[in-house]
């Protein structure tokens, strides 16, 4: 079986879609120090844990996964949709980098 291609939404286009009130849900993967220094909103869910908290992540709504740079998220949002059978599934490009440079640039790098 061949691995999917994840769907890729850029910090711009989430950012868009975020302010007229799609309905999207936001996973962060991250671990609790990076959730410290900037954010977005959505469910925090470090990377290690998603498999135990999947009864938290709707399969009903169009799921954006991210990170700090998009490697991580891209690997949950893989297993989301070959182990966990979400069919919407979609990875933010870049991850919290990216949206430093192209939506906040307020937003801390680290």
């Amino acid at each position: 079986m061949s691995t999917p291609l994840i769907p890729q939404i850029s910090p711009k286009e989430l950012k868009a879609r975020m302010d007229a009130g799609e309905d999207l849900f936001l996973l962060d993967v991250r671990e609790p120090h990076e959730r410290d220094i900037c954010n977005i909103g959505g469910e925090f869910i470090p990377k290690d844990t998603v498999a135990q908290h999947l009864d938290r992540i709707p399969k009903d709504k169009e799921v954006v996964v991210y990170c700090r740079s998009g490697g991580r998220s891209d690997w949950i949002a893989r297993e989301l949709v070959v182990r966990h059978g979400y069919t919407s599934v979609s990875n933010l490009a870049g991850g919290m980098l990216r949206w430093s440079d192209d939506v906040d640039p307020s937003f801390k790098k680290y």
